[in-house]
C-alpha cells in the first residue's frame, strides 16, 4: 500500500474517534438561476430554450429543484430576473454559492452591455448591482451570449465572483456556440478530467473551450468567439455530479454528507493555494484538521451505503 493510501486509512481510523462527537457544520447551498433569452429566429429560440432546460435539469439533479430557478421564453423578463435575484438576498447565506447562467443574444453599444430578453433588456451594470446585494460570497456568472466579453469591461468583477464570457469583448457580435458545449459538459464523461463523477467550473470551461475550438476548425471557419474566465477558484467550484454520485447525493440521508465532503475537498484546494503565504506548521496543522473531518465524513458515507471497507482516500 503506498504512502497516500496508508495516510488516508490512518486518518480515517483516528478521525472517527477525534471528531465523531463534534456537530457537523451546516452544509452550504448552491443556488442556480438559469435564463434563456430571446432567440430572434425560431432555431435560436428553440435552441436557447432547450439549453436552459438542460442546464436547469442538471442543476436540479445536483442540488434539488428548490434551489433552481428557470426563466425562459416569455417568462424571462427583466422583472422576473430582477425578482429572482432579489429573492436570493434573503434565501442565500454568506457561505452559500450562487450560479447565474445567461443563454441567448447580447448587444454592446460601445458603453453598455445588454442581455436580450422579452421587454426591456437588462444591462451588465444592473446585473452587478443585483448580485452585489446577495450575501453569498461565492458567485459564478456564465454569460454565453454574443458580445458577452463586454461584461468584463464593466463593474461585474467582485471578490469571490467568477465571470465567464463566451466572447473576449463586446465586438464579437456573432451568435455563439459556447452555450452548446457548456451544456454538454455535464453529459460527457470527457469533461470529468479527474474522474471523480463531479464537474467543476474549471472542467466545464476547459471542455467547452476545447469543443468550440474543434467546432470552428472542423467547419474550416474563422473563430468568431473567444471565451474568457476571470475570478478565483474555478477548480474548486462544483457545478454538477454525475452517475452514481448524483443519485446518492440526493438521498435524504446522504445529501448533507456529500455536501459536507465537497466543502472539505474545496477547503483543501483553497488551502493549497494559500500555502506559499503560510509557515509550514500552520499549513500542516490546518491540513490535518481538514483531513480528519474529511475522513469522518467518508466513513459516515460508507456506513450509510453499507460499504464500511471501501472509501475515498483524502487528498493531500
Amino acid at each position: 500500500m503506498d504512502a497516500e493510501k496508508t495516510m488516508g486509512r490512518y486518518l480515517k481510523r483516528i478521525g472517527i474517534f477525534v471528531l465523531a462527537l463534534s456537530a457537523m457544520p451546516a452544509a452550504a447551498a448552491t443556488h442556480f438561476v438559469v435564463v434563456g433569452g430571446l432567440g430572434g429566429e425560431r432555431d435560436y429560440a428553440e435552441r436557447f430554450a432547450q439549453e436552459a432546460e438542460d442546464l436547469a435539469e442538471t442543476a436540479t439533479g445536483t442540488v434539488g429543484a428548490e434551489q433552481v430557478a428557470l426563466l425562459k421564453g416569455a417568462g424571462a423578463t427583466r422583472q422576473a430576473l430582477e425578482q429572482t435575484l432579489t429573492d436570493l438576498v434573503a434565501a442565500a447565506k454568506a457561505e452559500d454559492a450562487v450560479v447565474v447562467y445567461l443563454i441567448g443574444h447580447g448587444s454592446f453599444d460601445g458603453k453598455d452591455y445588454k442581455f436580450n430578453i422579452p421587454g426591456p433588456d437588462i444591462t451588465a451594470a444592473r446585473l452587478a448591482q443585483l448580485l452585489d446585494n446577495i450575501p453569498a460570497e461565492r458567485q459564478l456568472v456564465v454569460n454565453m451570449t454574443s458580445c458577452s466579453g463586454a461584461m468584463l469591461e464593466t463593474s461585474m468583477q467582485k471578490d469571490g465572483r467568477i465571470i465567464i464570457t463566451a466572447t473576449k469583448n463586446g465586438r464579437e457580435r456573432n451568435a455563439t456556440v459556447f452555450s452548446r458545449y457548456w451544456t454538454t459538459a455535464f453529459e460527457d464523461a470527457e469533461a470529468d478530467v479527474d474522474k471523480d463523477e463531479s464537474i467543476t467550473v474549471q472542467e466545464a470551461y476547459d471542455y467547452a473551450v476545447g469543443k468550440v475550438d474543434t467546432f470552428y476548425k472542423s467547419a474550416q471557419r474563422l473563430a468568431t468567439e473567444h471565451a474568457r474566465m476571470e475570478g478565483p477558484g474555478p477548480e474548486t467550484f462544483l457545478l454538477a455530479r454525475l452517475g452514481k454520485n448524483a443519485a446518492l447525493a440526493l438521498d435524504p440521508e446522504l445529501a448533507p454528507l456529500f455536501k459536507r465532503r465537497e466543502e472539505l475537498r474545496m477547503s483543501i484546494d483553497a488551502l493549497k493555494l494559500r500555502r506559499d503565504a503560510m509557515d509550514e506548521d500552520s499549513y500542516f496543522d490546518e491540513l490535518q484538521t481538514i483531513l480528519l473531518q474529511l475522513a469522518t465524513v467518508d466513513i459516515q458515507i460508507e456506513n450509510a451505503q453499507g460499504n464500511p471497507d471501501e472509501g475515498t482516500t483524502p487528498q493531500q
